[in-house]
This record gives C-alpha cells, sequence and structure tokens, in this order.
C-alpha cells in the first residue's frame, strides 16, 4: 500500500529547499517561499499533492505549536498588562473593521446579511504570520508588537461568536442569546481550570518527571500538555490556536519554561511550514490570471481600510503615530481563521461561488505580501511622520508625562525600557547618575511611573521626543531598542540635536556596527558578538584562568574583533558602491 502523505511530504520537503534556497540568495522572506511552494505543489498548480486533508492537519499542528511556544515565551502577568488593549483594542478594531467593510460591500449592492459576513471575513487577520514575523524581527516585546499581539488574541476568541452568528446571518434561527451564554460559561471554566493549573498542578507534575532525566518522557509531557488543552477548548467549540496559547501560559509559570521552549521549538518551526504551504495551496492561479485587476484593488483596499483603522484604534489606546502605524500595517492582511468562517459561509449560500475564488486569493495573495509591508512598515511610518501634523496625533491622544522634568544637563538619556534598559537604568541609579527614559509602551511607562521612575511616553525618533529629554543638554544617550530603522534614525538625530553627546547603541548584528558608526555612534555593541565574548570567558573561568588574564583576553578581543567588523563592513560597502 502506498503511503501518499509521504510521498507528500517528501515532494513539499524537496521543492520547498529549491524555493528556499532561491529566495535566500534574492533576500526574499522564508514565508513568501513556504507559501509560494504551496501554489507550486497544490492541486491548482503541479498538483503533486494528493494527500490535501492531511497536510492541512499538519498545517493546523503547526499553528498550535506557534500559539504554543508563545504562550510559554508569554505569561500571566505579561498577559494582564495588556489585557486592556485585548478587551477594549480588540474590540474595536473587530467592531469597527466589521462596521467599515458591511458598508463597503452594501454601497456595492449585497444585501445587510452578507454585507455583515464580508465584515466578519475581513476583521481577522493572520496570527500565524504576524506573529512568526515580529519574533523574528524580534518585536513582540515592542509597543506595536504587544498591541498586535492583543487584538489578534481577542480575533482568536471572537471566531467562535462569528461561527454561532453565521447561520443566523443565513435565516437558519437558532437560540442564539442560550448559544453565547453557554459559550462564556465555557470560557470562564477554561480560564478557572488554566489558572488551577497552572498554579497547583503542573510544576509539580513536570518536576516528577524532570527527576527520571528522560528526555523523551520531558517533550512528551509537554507536547502531551499542549495538545490535550488544545483539543479540550476545541471540544468545547473554542479554537485550538486558543487552547495552545492558555497551555504555552500554563507551562509558562514554571521553572522548566526555558527548558520546554528549547525543545520545542525546532517542531513549531517544522510544523508552522506545512501551514504556510497549506494556505499557498488553496490560490488559483488561473482564477488570479483572469482577474487580476480586481484581486489587486481588493488587496490594496484591504491594506488601507484595515490598516488604517487597526492604526486609529492603537492610536485611541495610547501609542504614538509611528506606533499606531506599525501597529495597522502588521495586522493588514486576512486571516487563517477567515478560510473557516468562509466555508461555512460558502455552505450557508451567504457568499457565492465566484466571490469565494475572489476571497482565496486576496487572502492568500495579502498573506503573501504581509512579510514585505512590515519590512517596509517602518520607512513609511517615517515618511509619515515626516508631514506637518498635529502634536496630539503624532503623540496618540493618551499622552503620559514625566513624574518630573529632565535633569538640567549632564545627564544620561536612556531610550527603550526592555531587559537592556532597565540594566542600564539601574546601574544609573546605583552610581547617582541623573537620567531619563523614553518608552514606547505606555503600559510599561504607566507602571514605572507609579513608581516615581523618571520615565515618559515618547518616540525617540521625532525630534520632539528628545528635546522633550533635554538631550541638548545631556551628556550621553544609549539607544537600547531592538527596532534597527528606528535605532538608525535616533543616533543621526541625537548626533545633529547635540555633537558633544556620547551615543552607545545597541544592535542586533555585527554588519550593522558600520552603519551605526558612519550616522554618529561613539560605541556599538552587536549582541551576537558579546554573546560570544560571554561564552568566550565562561569557557576560560572553567579551565581556571584568572580574571586579570579573562579580561586582557576579552578586551584584545574586542579590540581586534570591532576594527574588523568596521573594516569588513567598508570594503563591503565599497564593493556594493563598485558594482
Amino acid at each position: 500500500m502506498e503511503l501518499y502523505l509521504l510521498k507528500d511530504v517528501v515532494q513539499i520537503f524537496l521543492l520547498a529547499i529549491g524555493v528556499l534556497l532561491i529566495f535566500h540568495r534574492l533576500k526574499v522572506p522564508v514565508t513568501v517561499g513556504l507559501l509560494l511552494t504551496g501554489v507550486i505543489a497544490g492541486p491548482h498548480g503541479l498538483g503533486m499533492i494528493s494527500a490535501v486533508h492531511e497536510v492541512e492537519l499538519l498545517a493546523e499542528i503547526g499553528v498550535i505549536l506557534l500559539l504554543f511556544v508563545l504562550g510559554i515565551e508569554f505569561s500571566f502577568s505579561k498577559l494582564m498588562r495588556i489585557k486592556r488593549y485585548v478587551l477594549l483594542g480588540g474590540l474595536l478594531q473587530v467592531a469597527l473593521t466589521i462596521a467599515a467593510s458591511a458598508l463597503i460591500v452594501r454601497i456595492l449592492g449585497s444585501p445587510w446579511n452578507q454585507a455583515v459576513f464580508a465584515g466578519f471575513l475581513v476583521a481577522l487577520s493572520s496570527t500565524a504570520i504576524v506573529l512568526k514575523l515580529l519574533q523574528e524581527r524580534s518585536e513582540i516585546n515592542a509597543s506595536h508588537g504587544q498591541t498586535s499581539l492583543a487584538i489578534l488574541i481577542f480575533q482568536d476568541i471572537i471566531i467562535v461568536p462569528m461561527l454561532l452568528l453565521t447561520p443566523i446571518l443565513a435565516g437558519k434561527g437558532g437560540n442564539l442569546g442560550s448559544e453565547l451564554g453557554m459559550l462564556s460559561l465555557k470560557v470562564i471554566g477554561i480560564i478557572a481550570l488554566t489558572i488551577v493549573l497552572a498554579t497547583w498542578v503542573i510544576d509539580r507534575v513536570i518536576y516528577q518527571i524532570v527527576r527520571t532525566r528522560s528526555r523523551e518522557l520531558f517533550l512528551m509531557a509537554i507536547l502531551g500538555i499542549c495538545l490535550a488543552v488544545a483539543w479540550l477548548t476545541s471540544s468545547i467549540g473554542l479554537s485550538l490556536a486558543m487552547g495552545a496559547f492558555l497551555a504555552g501560559l500554563v507551562i509558562s509559570e514554571s521553572e522548566y519554561s526555558h527548558h520546554a521552549f528549547t525543545n520545542v521549538l525546532p517542531f513549531r518551526d517544522l510544523f508552522t511550514s506545512f501551514f504556510f504551504v497549506s494556505m499557498g495551496m488553496l490560490l488559483d492561479v488561473s482564477f488570479v490570471g483572469a482577474n487580476i485587476l480586481p484581486v489587486i484593488g481588493v488587496i490594496v483596499i484591504l491594506f488601507l481600510l484595515k490598516s488604517m483603522i487597526a492604526g486609529f484604534v492603537a492610536t485611541l489606546m495610547g501609542l504614538s503615530l509611528k506606533a499606531a502605524i506599525l501597529t495597522g500595517l502588521t495586522l493588514g492582511q486576512i486571516g487563517e481563521f477567515s478560510f473557516i468562517l468562509a466555508g461555512v459561509g460558502l455552505q450557508d449560500k451567504l457568499i457565492s461561488v465566484e466571490h469565494y475564488q475572489l476571497f482565496l486569493s486576496v487572502a492568500v495573495l495579502s498573506m503573501t505580501t504581509t512579510p514585505f509591508v512590515i519590512a517596509s512598515a517602518g520607512k513609511i511610518a517615517d515618511s509619515i511622520l515626516k508631514l506637518p501634523l498635529p502634536q496630539w496625533i503624532s503623540k496618540g491622544v493618551d499622552p503620559i508625562s514625566l513624574v518630573k522634568p529632565a535633569p538640567d544637563s549632564g545627564h544620561l538619556v536612556i531610550v527603550g525600557y526592555g531587559v537592556n534598559g532597565r540594566n542600564v537604568a539601574h546601574a544609573a541609579r546605583s552610581a547617582g547618575i541623573p537620567f531619563v527614559i523614553t518608552e514606547m509602551n505606555p503600559i510599561t511607562v504607566r507602571v514605572e511611573a507609579a513608581q516615581k521612575l523618571p520615565i515618559f511616553f515618547g518616540d525617540a525618533t521625532q525630534e520632539t521626543t528628545l528635546e522633550h529629554a533635554n538631550l541638548a543638554r545631556a551628556r550621553a544617550l544609549v539607544v537600547a531598542i531592538p527596532d534597527a530603522a528606528a535605532t538608525e534614525r535616533i543616533t543621526q538625530l541625537a548626533r545633529a540635536l547635540n555633537p558633544k553627546l556620547y551615543i552607545i547603541v545597541r544592535t542586533r548584528f555585527t554588519k550593522e556596527v558600520n552603519r551605526l558608526y558612519s550616522l554618529g555612534a561613539d560605541a556599538v555593541i552587536p549582541e551576537e558578538f558579546e554573546t560570544s565574548v560571554e561564552i568566550f570567558r565562561r569557557v576560560l573561568q572553567e579551565y581556571g584562568i584568572s580574571e586579570h588574564k579573562i579580561a586582557e583576553q576579552a578586551s584584545d578581543l574586542r579590540d581586534n574583533c570591532y576594527g574588523i567588523f568596521r573594516t569588513k563592513e567598508s570594503e563591503e560597502s565599497a564593493k556594493e558602491s563598485i558594482d
């Protein structure tokens, strides 16, 4: 008997390897390569895949593991900090998007029930694609990343009431009140169970498993918890993804969460790849070719509409204009749960076959363009910010003031209050150095300002924010944010405002060092290199080398390698200019 699934998996792997190698050379995101793999291998392409349903099941496992890992990285405390964004921000985004989309579809001639259903489809964004891209770009903890995550969590919850309302829109009746009431009880029950497991059960169980020192048993237990909670939520009418996220939250409260994260990560990457391939398989290239102008037109309108609404909601939640623009562009695509909803609507005749094909084309292509949109979101935001806009728009409608004015002179300005920013602030406070912090996460600002920390809400890429921090009279600046484009802008602007300022910049990769120096930085700390230095230090310590000798070796290593980085970057820049 032929194993169709095995044959299909082998074909997907081989095709994906070839496509991704080409895309890597072209510097095209991996996500787009996987989507294209699905287009080529799918029923509307070369028809290489026969076990379509089985591949879709693998894709669903990928979404489950993606949300599970996100839950592990998150925690109940972090979730509580963004609860306002989940409930209020998510509700506003979904409600406004449904209303605007329904109005447009109604004006085009569709009846109200079909128009509202179209709003349901448009309101949802892609949890899998957005979260993967934000994690890859280290933006999940940025203000726009946290806001996007909060809205996506709400969307994953609201899909269930949408599914309950779809038959009502189709005129099939049903006791909606009792169904929604039962759903609310189920949600409360699941949340209560999650809290009980996280507080009293899981940590004890995992401790007994860890004592066996069996890697296989530990992995089976972690995946078992993930799949069990996901199955439980699915069995009571909630989404698998929501259950997986709750399971991750349960594990996040355990002292073994880091080990669990490390073990599950390879499985997440593998199965998430199947998700993107399965999405690509839905695209009918011949339909797109025959209707290219309507498809492109709808995609452009879709991104403009969703980005404007999500950005507007983010502004109402207190984010700066730049963070709001980034949030809007991040959530501009159609979501994977919309495919489930569209299938139900097709059965209930709320969407015609032709419009269903248009929806599939727009949805898949909007997912495909998302990596490019997110990659260019920073530049788009910077271009918009150059326009003459009122102060309340650029700063947000819910500004948060300084606890006290910035010092008169000689102080330290810290941009970003993540792990690095916190450590710098702690060191400055311990040494008695006056400092002030700018941060774009309003939740963080509210919490820390209440503790009398000299922190204020503001986008440091804007001159007015740096002026508010009295940068012109500051002695030093530390830029400790993960956004590479914003870091470059801040460095250049700070140097122009204060030529004598000592600027220290954190960056992720050594390849960014030379560019930041050329913009005016005095010291650039690339994380990937400093990690290797710390590993080097630990190795020498293990072999009994004296601390004095280790310090000398580390100093020599830094002096030599930072010089090499700058020389290498200069050579590469010269080569690029010649080419």
